[in-house]
């Protein structure tokens, strides 16, 4: 649990979306706008999602290496990569390259991505007799080995100043980046697992499990799983674990932010039960966090009886795909001003 009287700290999540205007140069440079504009008033991180072959940002190393020019201080970071669709030595040498550039702010989020999408892109992007989650840890694996300077092939002839039989390590290599590794989770195993393994663990607005039990509830037990498992694993002589999780934050300070902001909450409401599961039966039992929106004050309330905010290190605020730069731009002044400073965050100066 975090300790008492610790500092929260205060990150954002954005798809870096074109929002139905095919203008892909400019999503991305408001996407560069928000992010100065996040530092500006003291967040801690940014955070981008990554989608293929999707209207959203899918090359974040990009992204981040332009975002690295503009900004100074704050922490960049990916919720998540999903690594079945990565070539992970390559990925490495592009994170590498960030890391170094930024000064090592590179905070890099792995999982496997969406298994229903395999059937269309294994083809694409390799295809593997190791199944969908075998092929993802086996490219999770390359990467942290990768990033940890560790030998990852043998060269069969010399070349340059690699003897035959020599080793062949991932350049530019950036030290501590391996243990800025996150992995995202949405089960009680997951997190586990991401414990044992030593990863920093993420959760967001998802829970792949179901037990009765307000979603709150059953997020703040993974997270204390977690934490055993990476003690139990050794890991915590070796540095502290890290959590963040993520949350719907929209405050309303005028009539305009509702306006603003009804066709989302709408849309997000429409296909769950007010307790957060899914109208539509799916692969597997899912729960959804509410989306906090109205009020700061009823939202401050809110985040302080959320048992998860006592657990995690980070709030993440999980902005709407679609809103504009300006909503975004409102919406994080918002929360900094009106929200963060009542659940333990202050601004990084």
């Amino acid at each position: 649990m975090r300790t008492a009287g610790r500092r929260l700290e205060l990150g954002f999540l954005t798809f870096v979306a074109e929002g139905g205007s095919g203008d892909a140069g400019g999503a991305l440079r408001d996407g560069l706008t928000l992010v100065q504009h996040a530092e500006d008033l003291g967040y801690d991180s940014a955070w981008v999602r990554v989608r293929h072959h999707e209207p959203y940002l899918s090359s974040p190393m990009t992204f981040f290496a332009a975002a690295s020019q503009v900004t100074h201080r704050i922490a960049l970071g990916t919720g998540v990569i999903p690594m079945r669709y990565e070539d992970p030595l390559r990925l490495a040498e592009d994170a590498g390259t960030v890391d170094l550039l930024s000064g090592g702010r590179l905070e890099l989020g792995v999982s496997n991505g969406i298994p229903s999408q395999a059937p269309t892109l294994d083809a694409l992007h390799g295809a593997s007799d190791r199944g969908f989650a075998g092929e993802a840890q086996h490219r999770i694996d390359v990467l942290r080995r990768a990033l940890a300077g560790k030998p990852v092939g043998r060269a069969t002839a010399p070349y340059m100043d690699i003897p035959a039989g020599g080793d062949l390590r991932v350049t530019p290599h950036s030290p501590g980046l391996a243990d800025r590794l996150w992995y995202g989770a949405g089960s009680e195993s997951t997190a586990v697992r991401t414990g044992t393994g030593g990863f920093d663990l993420q959760v967001s607005t998802l829970n792949t499990e179901e037990t009765g039990e307000s979603f709150d509830v059953v997020q703040a037990r993974q997270i204390r799983s977690y934490r055993k498992a990476f003690a139990d694993a050794g890991h915590a002589g070796r540095r502290e674990p890290r959590v963040s999780a993520g949350r719907i934050v929209l405050p309303f300070l005028d009539g305009r932010d509702a306006e603003d902001h009804r066709q989302f909450l709408e849309g997000y409401a429409s296909g769950m039960t007010a307790e957060g599961r899914p109208t539509s039966p799916g692969p597997f039992p899912m729960r959804y966090s509410t989306a906090l929106s109205g009020d700061p004050d009823g939202i401050v309330e809110h985040l302080r009886r959320d048992e998860v905010i006592g657990e995690t290190d980070g709030l993440v605020v999980v902005l709407p795909a679609e809103a504009s730069l300006d909503v975004h731009r409102r919406v994080l002044s918002a929360v900094a001003e009106h929200v963060a400073p009542h659940v333990g965050w202050y601004p990084n100066a």
